[in-house]
């Protein structure tokens, strides 16, 4: 089960309708197209435009596996006593002083450009359960790094 915001969810279901209403008809037209133009056998077009639909139809059904085990959270429910999902969570780099501000989200939603970190990540694991004021030491790729929580709120 994955949980997310009802925002998550509706990108996920418009991602879905434009993959099969305007993506997978293109695919068709595609091997369609590449058919017409005679032996299949030699034809690099219609295997590559077959290909094309069989990653498109795979994308398909990932994303309808995602929808189905989706469950959206109701946001003002959530508390802000502890880090959690769609905790967003000010904290300061003990070693450097710097800032950082990350929204812990589901995978699906991750996108590091927007804040939003995948709840999987070594930083959102070590902030889970927290409180602001707490100092945790997070394993990352590159080492340890020590973090502050100086603030909690609903992302």
């Amino acid at each position: 089960m994955a949980y997310m915001s009802q925002e998550g969810y509706d990108k996920l279901i418009a991602e879905l309708k434009r993959l099969e209403s305007v993506e997978r008809p293109k695919a068709s037209a595609a091997i369609a197209e590449a058919r017409e133009k005679g032996d299949l056998s030699e034809n690099s077009e219609y295997d590559a435009a077959k290909e094309a639909q069989a990653h498109l139809e795979d994308k398909i059904n990932r994303l309808k596996e995602t929808i189905a085990e989706a469950k959206v959270v109701d946001t003002s429910r959530l508390s802000t006593d502890a880090v959690q999902i769609l905790s967003k969570v000010e904290m300061t780099n003990l070693a450097n002083k710097a800032k950082m501000t990350y929204t812990i989200v589901s995978e699906s939603e991750a996108n590091l450009r927007e804040g939003k970190i995948s709840i999987k990540t070594p930083i959102a694991q070590g902030l889970l359960n927290h409180k602001v004021g707490d100092e945790v030491e997070v394993k990352i790729p590159r080492g340890t790094i020590k973090l502050r929580i100086d603030k909690i709120t609903v992302g």
